[in-house]
C-alpha cells in the first residue's frame, strides 16, 4: 500500500480528532517530520528513555498516532506518575486500545503493590481482559474480599502459562496459605514445568509450598538420578512431590531410564497412584516424542484420568501410530469436556468408533461427531467432510457488502490508526490494535457483517494478514476469498506453472509463512514471502541459475517467490512429491521429516496420523494448516470439488531399492 494512501485514510479519523483540541500549527506541521518522530519515540519506548519521550510529546501533537506516543510516555513512568495523570489520559483517549493497554500495566502494578482499593476501583473498567495475571490478581482480590476458594479458576489460569508469572502465583500462594488443598495446584504447576523444561516455572512454584527445597529442585534438574539414587533420599510429605519431580526430570532426558527407576521397588510402592500415573504420562509423553513404539505400553501402565492433557493428546497420537483403536477410545474418553470437543480429537475419536466394525451405535455416534464437525474451515473439519463422504467445495459468496457497512469500517478510528501504524513500519502496534478493535471480547465489538467489512478494508489496503485474520473471526457467514486472497497471481501461478508446481500448494504455503508480507522476517531471520533463510536462498539460486543473486534481494517479491518456490520444488521431488513430508522439510528442514517417516521395514501410515505425530508442536500445525489452505485455493482455483485426503496420502519408510536424492538440500 502507498503511503500517499494511508495519509488520506487517517483523514477520515474525524470522530476521534475532533474530540481533541488540536494545536494551531497542527496543520502546516511537516507530516514526515511527526512520522519520523513517532518512529523516534517508538525506538525510546524500547530503551525506557522516560526523559526524551516526554520532550518529543509536544511536537506529534494532533498526530494521527498521538495516542500511542501519548501511551508510551506514561507507560515508561507510570511508577512515579500521578492518578490525576493517568485518569487524564484514561478520559482523553477513552475507548481506544491504548486506553485499555495502560490501565492492564497500571492493574498489574495495583496488584503488585497490593493496593486494592485502587484495583478494585479500576478493574471493572478493563475491557479485553486479556491478561492472565491481571485476572489472577482480580481473582486474589475476591478471595481477599470474601474469602472466597476460586482455587479452580486460579489453577485454569496458571497451569496454562508456560513462563513464570507474578500474578497468578501471587493468587496461589495466598489460596496456599488459606485453603491446604489448593497445594495440589501449586505441585501440578511445578510438574508442568518440570516437563517442559521450565526451571523457572518450578522454583516459584516450589517456592510456594516448600521455599527450603528450592536449592534441592535446582539440584534436580541437574542431575536427577543423584537425587534419586541417594540413600537418604525418603519419601515423607516434603520429599514425596520432589521424588516426583526428579523422576519426571529424568523422563524428559531420558524416557528409558526413567522406566527403570520408577519400577524399582521403594518408588512402586510409596508413590500414590496419581503421581505414578503422571509420572508414566510423562514418560510416554517423551517417548512418542521420539516415535518410539515403547510409547503405547508406557501410557498404558499409568491411569488416564489422573494425567495432565497434554499427556492424553500424546496418548492419542501414540495410539494412532501403533493402530490400537481402543486406546484412542479411552484416552479421548478421560478428556475434559473442553479438550474432547477440540476437532482433532472429536475427529480421532470418531474414527476408532467406527474402527468398532459392525457395532450400529457406535457407528451413529461417529456419525454425529463427525456431522458436528464437517466443514471447510480446516485440517480435520475437512476430513470429517470427507469422512461423511462429501468434498471440499469453495462456500457461496456472502451477500455484498453495503456502502453503510464498509463506511462503519472506513470511519473507524481504531482501524485507521492501526492501518497507519503498520505502514509507518510499526507492525506490532498496529496488529495490536486492529486486532483490539475487531476483537469480538471488546464491549461493542464487531459483528460477522462488521468483520468482513473490516477485512475489505484491510484487503483494500493489502494488508493482507490483517484481512485473513479478521475474516477468519466469523462464524455465520465465510468469504473464501478474503480468508484465501491471491495477491500477486500473475507472478504466483506463472512461476508454479513453469516448474511444475501447483499453484494452491504454494498459496497454501506462503499464507501460513508470511500472510503475504513482503517484508515478513522471522525471529531465526527467513525473509520475505517465502521465508527463505539466507543461506539457502543463496544455495537455491546457485541451484536455479538465478546468477548474481545478492543477500539483499531476498526480500524483492519475484526473486523470493522463484527461489521459494524453487527450494520447495527441489524438496517436494526429494519426497516423492508428498506434499506433507515437504511442508515438514520446508518448516523443519529436510533432514527431521526424512527421520520421522521411519526406518525400513516400519509402518506406513495414513498421512494424517503422521502428520499428527510430528514432533515439532510448530511443523506439527504448520504441516496440517497449508494442506488445508491448498485444498481450499484448489477449490477457489478450479471451481471444482476437491479431496484433502488424496492430497495427504500414506506416509513409510523410504523404499530402500529407490536411491535416496536431495541430500544436499539445506
Amino acid at each position: 500500500m502507498q503511503f500517499s494512501a494511508i495519509l488520506t485514510s487517517i483523514a477520515l479519523i474525524g470522530a476521534y480528532i475532533v474530540s481533541i483540541p488540536a494545536p494551531a500549527n497542527a496543520q502546516t506541521r511537516d507530516p514526515s517530520r511527526a512520522d519520523s518522530t513517532i518512529l523516534e519515540m517508538a525506538q525510546l519506548y524500547k530503551q525506557r528513555d522516560r526523559r526524551r519521550l516526554s520532550a518529543l510529546l509536544p511536537q506529534v501533537r494532533g498526530h494521527a498516532l498521538e495516542p500511542w506516543a501519548a501511551y508510551w510516555d506514561l507507560s515508561a513512568r507510570l511508577d512515579e506518575a500521578g492518578p490525576t495523570e493517568i485518569q487524564d489520559f484514561f478520559t482523553r483517549f477513552a475507548g481506544s486500545y491504548q486506553e485499555d493497554r495502560l490501565r492492564a500495566e497500571l492493574l498489574l502494578q495495583m496488584g503488585r503493590n497490593r493496593d486494592w482499593v485502587g484495583f478494585n476501583r479500576e478493574y471493572p473498567l478493563y475491557r479485553m481482559g486479556d491478561d492472565k495475571s491481571v485476572r489472577c490478581y482480580a481473582l486474589l482480590a475476591e478471595h481477599l474480599a470474601s474469602g472466597v476458594d476460586n482455587t479452580a479458576q486460579v489453577k485454569d489460569f496458571w497451569l496454562g502459562l508456560k513462563e513464570a508469572d507474578e500474578g497468578c502465583s501471587a493468587a496461589a500462594e495466598q489460596l496456599r496459605k488459606d485453603h491446604t488443598t489448593s497445594s495440589a495446584m501449586v505441585w501440578q504447576r511445578a510438574r508442568l514445568g518440570m516437563e517442559n523444561d521450565r526451571l523457572r516455572v518450578v522454583t516459584q512454584a516450589v517456592g510456594i509450598v516448600s521455599p527450603g527445597s528450592v536449592q534441592t529442585v535446582n539440584s534436580i534438574y541437574l542431575n536427577p538420578g543423584k537425587y534419586l539414587n541417594d540413600k537418604l533420599t525418603a519419601l515423607q510429605p516434603k520429599t514425596r512431590e520432589l521424588v516426583s519431580l526428579a523422576l519426571i526430570r529424568q523422563a524428559y532426558l531420558d524416557p528409558a531410564d526413567a522406566v527403570v527407576e520408577i519400577d524399582k521397588l521403594r518408588w512402586r510402592t510409596q508413590l500414590t497412584q496419581e503421581e505414578r500415573s503422571w509420572i508414566w504420562g510423562v514418560i510416554g509423553k517423551r517417548a512418542a516424542q521420539k516415535l518410539s513404539n515403547d510409547a503405547p505400553d508406557y501410557f498404558a501402565r499409568g491411569q488416564a484420568p489422573a494425567m495432565h492433557e497434554d499427556h492424553l493428546a500424546w496418548q492419542v497420537r501414540a495410539a494412532l501410530r501403533a493402530g490400537r483403536w481402543s486406546q484412542v477410545m479411552s484416552a479421548t474418553g478421560a478428556m475434559a469436556e473442553p479438550q474432547r470437543s477440540d476437532p482433532a480429537w472429536t475427529y480421532w475419536r470418531a474414527r476408532a468408533l467406527l474402527a468398532q466394525g459392525t457395532n450400529e451405535g457406535a457407528r451413529a455416534q461417529a456419525l454425529q461427531l463427525l456431522e458436528g464437525i464437517a466443514s471447510g474451515r480446516g485440517f480435520y473439519e475437512q476430513l470429517a467432510l470427507e469422512e461423511l463422504g462429501q468434498r471440499i467445495t469453495a462456500p457461496a459468496k456472502p451477500a455484498p457488502l453495503t456502502l453503510e457497512e464498509k463506511e462503519a469500517a472506513r470511519l473507524n478510528p481504531g482501524l485507521n490508526r492501526a492501518l497507519y501504524a503498520i505502514n509507518l513500519g510499526l507492525r506490532a502496534e498496529g496488529v495490536r490494535e486492529w486486532n483490539y478493535t475487531t476483537n469480538l471480547h471488546v464491549r461493542g465489538g464487531m459483528d460477522d457483517r462488521a468483520l468482513l467489512a473490516a477485512a475489505d478494508m484491510a484487503c483494500h489496503h493489502e494488508v493482507w494478514d490483517r484481512c485473513i485474520n479478521t475474516s477468519e473471526r466469523t462464524r455465520s457467514v465465510v468469504d473464501a476469498e478474503q480468508r484465501f486472497p491471491m495477491p500477486f497471481k500473475a507472478a504466483v501461478v506463472v512461476r508454479a506453472n513453469q516448474i511444475g508446481l501447483d499453484p494452491a500448494y504454494v498459496y497454501g504455503l506462503i499464507r501460513q509463512e508470511s500472510r503475504f508480507i513482503m517484508d515478513a522476517k522471522s525471529g531465526v531471520g527467513a525473509s520475505g514471502l517465502m521465508q527463505v533463510m539466507p543461506a539457502t536462498a543463496k544455495w537455491t539460486a546457485k541451484k536455479i541459475g538465478l546468477n548474481n543473486f545478492q543477500p539483499h534481494q531476498i526480500t524483492d517479491r519475484d526473486t523470493n517467490i522463484a527461489i521459494g518456490t524453487g527450494y520447495l520444488k527441489l524438496v517436494l521431488d526429494s519426497f516423492d512429491g508428498s506434499m506433507p513430508l515437504a511442508a515438514a522439510a520446508y518448516n523443519a528442514g529436510p533432514g527431521r521429516p526424512r527421520n520421522w517417516r521411519g526406518q525400513s521395514g516400519g509402518p506406513v501410515l495414513e498421512a494424517a496420523i503422521w502428520a499428527e505425530n510430528v514432533p515439532f508442536n510448530e511443523t506439527r500445525d504448520y504441516v496440517k494448516k497449508v494442506l488445508s489452505n491448498t485444498t481450499n485455493y484448489a477449490a477457489l482455483i478450479t471451481g471444482q470439488p476437491q479431496s484433502l485426503k488424496a492430497r495427504l496420502g500414506s506416509i513409510g519408510p523410504k523404499d530402500a531399492a529407490i536411491p535416496e536424492t536431495g541430500l544436499d538440500l539445506p
